[in-house]
């Protein structure tokens, strides 16, 4: 079947849908020109990520790990968002859309969306090594960790790194969509992260609408109840073109 007429199909579906939820990884972000982790192009494939992005990393040596992250920072503040993020946000003239993102981008915020859980964290954030202290770094990239400004510990970047666990008050959010929402999409989501790539499951105990966005097969890809094997950016404008058709 051809990938346009797998979209048309959907019409009727989500015709009926009203709460769509937004699972998003890095296939989207690449568009816009940032890499990803994964894949012949990925950043892990130029760095070793255990002296990057852990805990023990930062410890050893706070200053690379910022450094790092410094270029990462960069690199987003170059980039914009895409018409993939852009047809995300303007669904929410049409139904209620929520989007748990993988990404630490900021991008769907920078597109408009309102309702985005972001599950691994911001990189614009930080948060204190020690005590309580969040904050959040944008105009300025200090070569160095700042420090915190209450006990003046290393503040770190607020995103998950490995050996580290979705925040439970997030991932409970991110369960309470994943099991009241209507229609699933995902997007551009290897599927091969936990525990992220569990919430596809949880839409489906409820009996919502599974929708794959990606190029690529997924581990996943099998549970779709369609699958429609293109980019972000030329698949969402088409859905969103859907829901205009209806008003």
């Amino acid at each position: 079947m051809r990938e346009y007429t797998v979209i048309d199909t959907l019409k009727d579906t989500l015709k009926r849908a009203e709460k769509i939820v937004f699972l998003t990884g890095a296939g989207i972000s690449q568009e816009s020109g940032i890499g990803t982790f994964r894949g012949n192009d990925g950043l892990w494939e130029k760095y070793d990520p255990m002296k990057l992005a852990s805990a023990q990393a930062f410890r050893d040596d706070p200053r690379l790990v910022w450094r790092w992250y410094n270029d990462r920072r960069r690199k987003i503040m170059a980039v914009k968002p895409n018409p993939g993020h852009m047809a995300i946000a303007s669904l929410q003239s049409h139904r209620q859309v929520w989007v748990l993102t993988q990404n630490i981008d900021g991008l769907h915020h920078g597109a408009g969306s309102r309702e985005v859980i972001e599950l691994h964290g911001n990189i614009f954030a930080t948060k204190c090594t020690t005590c309580d202290f969040k904050g959040k770094i944008r105009d300025e990239f200090p070569d160095r960790p700042p420090s915190c400004k209450i006990c003046g510990s290393n503040l770190r970047p607020d995103v998950v790194w490995f050996g580290e666990g979705i925040k439970r008050e997030v991932w409970n959010q991110a369960i309470i969509h994943s099991m009241s929402c209507d229609a699933m999409i995902i997007v551009g989501a290897s599927l091969a992260v936990s525990p992220a790539n569990t919430l596809p499951l949880y839409a489906k105990n409820i009996k919502a609408t599974l929708i794959e966005v990606n190029p690529e097969n997924t581990p996943l890809s099998n549970e779709m109840d369609f699958s429609i094997r293109k980019t972000a950016v030329d698949a969402l404008p088409k859905i969103l073109s859907i829901f205009e058709s209806l008003n």
